[in-house]
């Protein structure tokens, strides 16, 4: 990427998604920056960690550095929605992230939180031909993609399905979804660049941390209007969001 003066932001998406998330947004951050949109480990396209090693938001954010320097990026900015933005928050530790923009981070949970009670994503996989069948339906579409947009209407039909069984198909969900819920972030001795946390005000699935679980001094947003996952709910907004939190200047 060398010649380009704008500056790398990697974008990490959440535990059961892919880089299709960041669809919406990418052409609102090209004049600014040069946004890369990674599969993580065992979702999307990218094979699975080695059986040996447990996809915890640590090993996967090792695994996404190493990807980087094969492209020759060495400390991007690190954007990433939920488990994404906990890998993003791993890199920053380890010195692997110039900023960090974090929306809704999964893991800054008191402590673990446990293994779900009702398997969802297993019954999914078992009834694959019908949630494919049901996704031809916009209502139960919606009613599916509402689990994290707040607008899910506004998320095209094709992108809808990809995600939905994106989801069920994805390699790597079973052990990062074990990892995600029997580890917890954290926070202390964080380094000292610009990090963001932003929630969205409608956001389901992840409560927002209290102050002594984020790093110090982490600027902390509320986002209005959208959910779990933004991207399509409002991608000005989060784009914007994402421009701020990747400008140095905002360290502190």
């Amino acid at each position: 990427m060398s010649g380009d003066a704008r500056e790398p932001l990697l974008l990490l998406h959440g535990l059961g998604g892919s880089k299709l998330i960041w669809q919406p947004v990418l052409s609102l951050l090209e004049a600014e920056r040069q946004p890369l949109a990674l599969d993580l480990p065992g979702f999307g396209a990218t094979p699975s960690l080695a059986a040996q090693v447990e996809p915890s938001a640590a090993n996967l954010a090792a695994a996404v550095h190493e990807r980087c320097l094969e492209l020759g990026i060495e400390r991007p900015h690190v954007a990433g929605n939920s488990l994404g933005a906990w890998v993003a928050l791993e890199m920053g530790r380890a010195g692997w992230a110039a900023s960090v923009t974090a929306i809704s981070p999964a893991g800054l949970w008191r402590a673990p939180i446990g293994e779900r009670r009702f398997d969802t994503w297993g019954w999914a996989g078992r009834i694959r031909p019908l949630v494919s069948l049901a996704l031809r339906s916009r209502p139960l579409r919606e009613r599916m993609l509402a689990t994290f947009a707040a607008r899910p209407e506004r998320i095209p039909a094709t992108a809808g399905r990809q995600l939905v069984l994106g989801w069920i198909d994805a390699s790597g969900y079973d052990g990062a979804n074990r990892a995600m819920r029997t580890h917890v972030f954290d926070p202390s001795g964080y380094p000292d660049i610009p990090v963001t946390l932003a929630w969205g005000e409608h956001d389901r699935l992840v409560a927002p941390p209290r102050p002594e679980r984020r790093p110090a001094g982490a600027r902390f947003l509320v986002l209005p209007g959208v959910g779990h996952t933004p991207t399509w709910d409002d991608p000005e907004l989060v784009a914007r969001t994402l421009l701020e939190g990747s400008t140095v200047s905002l360290a502190g």
